[in-house]
């Protein structure tokens, strides 16, 4: 996501957030730009929908820095569930079947779905 920084900022007055997470309230832009760069940081919109827009001091790296590295853990707590496919024949060995099953279960303890097919080929239809 893409974020307004410093004379990016369109509105005329803006929310603060300070550097240390107390609320400075509705001042113009122009003051809270002041006072972001006296402490040497950004001043980033964060809410641009709200009313007023939202903004906070803070170093913009850092801030940036932070923001992927969440969405990178959001992404890796979200498991995308796969249907994994087990093909089968008729006249399938014992063992190779056991394989088969074993991969099977393994697939549905990490939460995958399966799909079991059985293929059939050439003179296999007229035998079964």
């Amino acid at each position: 996501m893409n974020f307004r920084i410093n004379k990016r900022i369109r509105a005329q007055q803006v929310r603060v957030i300070g550097a240390d997470g107390e609320q400075i309230g509705v001042i113009p832009t122009r003051e809270a730009l002041q006072r972001a760069q006296d402490v040497n940081l950004d001043l980033v919109e964060v809410a641009p929908n709200a009313e007023p827009p939202v903004c906070k001091i803070i170093d913009y790296g850092k801030f940036r820095y932070d923001q992927t590295k969440r969405e990178k853990e959001s992404k890796k707590a979200q498991h995308q569930v796969k249907v994994k496919e087990i093909k089968l024949k008729p006249n399938i060995d014992e063992h190779d079947f056991e394989t088969k099953q074993n991969r099977a279960r393994g697939f549905l303890e990490k939460g995958n779905k399966v799909k079991v097919s059985c293929f059939v080929r050439g003179r296999e239809q007229a035998h079964t």
